[in-house]
């Protein structure tokens, strides 16, 4: 019996129906496709309609809409609101802590913030804590200080600062984890249970970045000792992979973009992950996923710089100083010294009791890592902006020699490594870019920040000359200032003076040519 094979025909007609099947289905996934495409751009829509609505709420709720024509007067109380790496401490320690007493200075300052601010004499508020903090004081009765830095220099030394503290525990080598430091850091500070001193790790936001970068250090240093080589030869510091996290890789973690990044807008805006707003982690989450919302927070931080007692530029050091001690020194003095002088033993409540002060070398809360430089003015005497400024000029250069040497010393656990004004040279200008372009924010509340500090800073020259403070400036004015606004009324003198002799010398020419003619 024959076997009998499909036809021809049959293999056509088959072959025909699996190419329609096979046109339909592509035809359906194309479709299917199609319409997942328009889901999904409906939902990134609808996501980001939703983040806008979240963002606008926040913003609309956090501006106070009425105009204070009293900004620039100090009130009841002074909040410091003291970004990381823009040197605040110089300012707590050697301005803030001489003007107030131990005992107007509100409790636990640098920790995360736990105190009654209806406390007896609580006047003064030093802390990372964003703006947020604000809602454990009267509105109101509270001026807010505060010193900006340009965000590429800020973020650098925020790195640098990690990695110098974190450096310090590989002194210990019988430390190896994160874990074994705390262990060891709760065990120093339960044997002194009365010092006030906070330590780094407990401070924001170094309670995050030194504990993971520390983590860091064990690991590499960990990871040198199993390969048993030496260290890749490098002379940028800021890429030595074998010793330290590179900053390359460091700018693109996720804590860095959470904490770091657009951190003085944040920090101003009051939306932190150190906040007390219970928006403020939703509002953060939207601006990093669509960067046009971040418009909306930089408008509040615009806002609330406007309504500061004052705003200070860490590169303008000397004339920042001679503005905070003129704008806030000042009006600290007139308030809170008179009669009396900065070393009073005692200070009298609202209800007329007394309450003893602290003894100067018993600070409320200071970092570990942080020398008290709170020396007192003078013994006797009126406190004056003269010798306020002249006490801060002194104690700055002795903090800054302490943290060069503490640098020096944590530096050397992790050599060659050695961050310096050099170092920062090498850094790809690719990289400083992207720096850039993650902190887009900061940069322009930065260049906002030194519009409104150099209008404030021609108002207080202005006000120097038209008061007629000429013959106070010597001590009540920073010589910086009296310096720039002595040269330049020499100069418009001797220029007055010099037109003056060449107008006369060209009449006198011309009479002489005429009488020889």
């Amino acid at each position: 019996m024959r076997c009998l094979l499909p036809s021809k025909v049959f293999w056509t007609r088959r072959l025909r129906m699996s190419r329609g099947m096979i046109q339909t289905v592509g035809l359906i996934l194309i479709l299917f496709l199609s319409d997942s495409h328009k889901v999904g751009a409906s939902l990134e829509d609808s996501d980001y309609k939703s983040c806008e609505h979240v963002v606008k709420n926040w913003a609309s709720s956090s501006v106070d809409l009425e105009v204070r024509n009293d900004k620039h007067e100090l009130r009841d109380f002074l909040f410091f609101l003291h970004i990381p790496r823009t040197g605040g401490r110089a300012y707590l320690h050697c301005f803030l802590k001489k003007l107030y007493s131990n005992s107007l200075e509100c409790l636990h300052s640098y920790d995360k913030l736990r105190f009654n601010p209806g406390q007896p004499n609580c006047r003064l508020i030093s802390t990372h804590d964003d703006y947020s903090v604000m809602s454990k004081f009267p509105r109101e009765k509270t001026s807010v200080v505060t010193i900006l830095r340009n965000p590429l220099d800020r973020v650098f030394s925020t790195y640098e600062f990690s990695v110098e503290v974190a450096a310090r525990f590989l002194i210990h080598h019988n430390l190896t984890s994160m874990a074994k430091v705390a262990e060891k850091a709760f065990r120093v500070f339960r044997a002194r249970p009365e010092s006030s001193v906070v330590s780094t790790l407990d401070i924001w936001p170094w309670k995050y970045l030194v504990r993971w970068m520390t983590e860091d250090l064990f690991a590499r240093r960990d990871a040198r000792r199993l390969r048993g080589l030496p260290h890749s030869v490098t002379n940028d510091s800021y890429d030595m992979d074998d010793m330290v996290m590179p900053l390359h890789e460091y700018i693109n973690d996720p804590i860095v973009q959470d904490i770091v990044h657009n951190g003085a807008t944040f920090q101003i805006a009051g939306i932190t992950n150190n906040s007390y707003s219970a928006d403020a982690h939703e509002v953060r989450h939207c601006v990093k996923k669509y960067r046009t919302l971040g418009e909306y927070v930089l408008e509040v931080a615009k806002k609330r710089l406007d309504e500061m007692l004052y705003v200070g530029l860490t590169e303008n050091h000397k004339e920042s100083a001679t503005g905070f001690a003129n704008t806030v020194g000042a009006q600290v003095i007139s308030m809170h010294m008179e009669p009396n002088t900065i070393t009073d033993a005692a200070i009298h409540n609202d209800h007329g009791s007394e309450i003893k002060g602290k003894s100067p070398n018993d600070n409320n809360e200071t970092d570990a890592d942080d020398q008290d430089h709170n020396t007192n003015v003078s013994s006797t005497g009126k406190m004056t902006v003269g010798k306020l400024l002249e006490s801060y000029e002194n104690c700055v250069p002795s903090a800054r020699r302490l943290q060069s040497q503490r640098r020096v010393n944590a530096l050397k656990q992790i050599s060659p490594v050695n961050f310096t004004k050099e170092a920062r040279k090498m850094v790809s200008p690719e990289l400083l870019h992207e720096i850039e372009s993650l902190n887009n924010l900061d940069i322009q509340l930065y260049k906002y920040a030194q519009s409104i500090f150099a209008k404030r800073r021609d108002t207080i020259r202005h006000d120097v000359v038209t008061e007629g403070l000429g013959s106070t400036l010597s001590t009540d004015i920073h010589p910086g200032l009296y310096d720039s606004l002595s040269s330049n009324l020499l100069f418009l003198c001797i220029g007055c003076l010099t037109s003056v002799l060449i107008l006369v010398y060209v009449k006198s020419w011309r009479k002489v040519s005429k009488v020889k003619l």
